[in-house]
């Protein structure tokens, strides 16, 4: 039984490429507990926050969704 190196390359590649959605998820976590403390100590300050806060919400998970396109791309194409 012969291992096909394109196959196995393609799938290490796809997993490789997943990674991107594992990092994603730290920063968004990041994101939001930085945003819970700064509002403890500062609350008059969450509407002007809030605003930043999705901004950078939006913008990590922009990269989790990127990583996925290019693991299917790398699975699928």
């Amino acid at each position: 039984m012969a291992i096909d190196t394109v196959l196995l390359a393609r799938d290490i590649g796809a997993g490789l490429a997943t990674i991107g959605v594992a990092g994603a998820g730290v920063g968004i976590g990041n994101l939001f507990g930085a945003f819970v403390g700064a509002v403890g100590r500062n609350p008059a300050a969450r509407d002007k926050m809030f605003r930043d806060v999705l901004l950078g919400f939006a913008l990590t998970e922009a990269v989790a969704l990127y990583a996925l396109v290019i693991a299917l791309i790398i699975l699928f194409a």
